[in-house]
């Protein structure tokens, strides 16, 4: 029977999950990871945005503990494979292709090893590891992911931002500019999903920055749009920009970013105060864990989840941070 948190009781439309029938759900659980490896392992291990201590406590296990660990020395910052065994195997993938790989899964299957397939960010975005675990499968290798800090949630922490601001977006899409060496599915463009107006983080599109500038306008983004630069974030060569949208271009080729870059772009990440505030910690909000109060909850219902007053103490008020009190902001470098 599952257990759930002290305090923690269903709402009064959720069903309780101790009630329900899991015999008439069609598919079963996905069985947690096993760790005795009858057969070699090989394990995703997403090793962050570039910080050695960006790495979760248990991928950095996996390559504390791994027999061979593959690493891409283009991508994944030294430190992060230093822990590695004495005796482990050291493989460098930034030079070959995947079927030089084919050798180091086959002899994980048959000496039953662990392997560390050490991949920059998160496995699951842009990390080649579809094709892998096809190739893991055919050889008779089990495989697990250990997720990873990606370079958009990086970004957004280096420059104290969040991506999804009540009543401004409550989305995120994350894409790559179209034309490039890799093809886009149909209907995948920069200028459709920023139609939306929602938070976007652009991955791989550094050396066409105009044509990208180009794209987000097109699609309805305003030349003012706030967006965030992050150019190798978290390491030591770290650079970070926010510019409008319409000086997104002449921003990147001033600093000469063609690669190892990510643009987010969107209303969100505007400086300045918000307007509107999440309904989760307003004193009005009645959850599992905590009831409404009746006055807040009377406030929430006839106006919505207003932000705090100005007149916080402590607070050390708006008009000096944003002179011009909005949401918005001019180009400047944090390093």
């Amino acid at each position: 029977m599952s257990e759930r948190p002290a305090g923690a009781e269903p709402a009064d439309d959720e069903p309780d999950v101790d009630a329900i029938d899991h015999a008439r759900i069609g598919a079963p659980p996905v069985p947690a990871p096993g760790h005795d490896r009858p057969r070699g392992l090989v394990v995703f291990v997403g090793a962050g945005p570039g910080a050695p201590d960006l790495v979760s406590v248990r991928g950095a296990r996996v390559i504390a503990e791994a027999d061979i660990v593959i690493w891409a020395s283009s991508l994944v910052h030294p430190d992060m494979v230093a822990n590695r065994r004495p005796d482990a195997e050291l493989v460098d993938s930034a030079s070959i292709p995947l079927e030089d790989l084919v050798p180091l899964y086959t002899r994980a299957r048959d000496e039953h090893l662990l392997v560390a397939r050490v991949h920059t960010g998160d496995p699951s975005l842009y990390g080649a590891t579809a094709e892998q675990r096809d190739l893991c499968r055919r050889l008779g290798v089990d495989v697990e992911t250990v997720p990873g800090i990606s370079a958009f949630s990086a970004t957004a922490a280096r420059m104290d931002v969040e991506i999804t601001v009540p009543e401004v977006s409550q989305s995120l899409v994350i894409t790559r500019l179209e034309g490039g060496r890799t093809p886009m599915p149909d209907g995948e463009t920069i200028a459709s999903f920023a139609a939306h107006g929602a938070t976007m983080a652009v991955y791989l599109s550094a050396a066409r920055h105009r044509a990208l500038q180009d794209a987000l306008l097109a699609g309805g983004y305003p030349p003012g749009t706030p967006c965030i630069i992050g150019y190798s974030v978290t390491w030591p060569q770290e650079m970070m920009f926010r510019c409008e949208l319409s000086r997104l271009s002449e921003t990147m080729r001033a600093h000469r970013l063609w690669k190892h870059t990510i643009v987010l772009v969107g209303p969100a990440l505007a400086e300045g105060p918000i307007t509107a505030r999440s309904h989760l910690y307003h004193p009005g909000f009645r959850h599992g864990y905590r009831a409404a109060d009746a006055r807040a909850r009377q406030e929430l219902r006839a106006h919505g989840a207003r932000a705090l007053d100005d007149a916080v103490p402590g607070d050390a008020g708006s008009g000096d941070d944003a002179p011009d009190g909005t949401r918005g902001g001019m180009t400047e470098e944090k390093a």
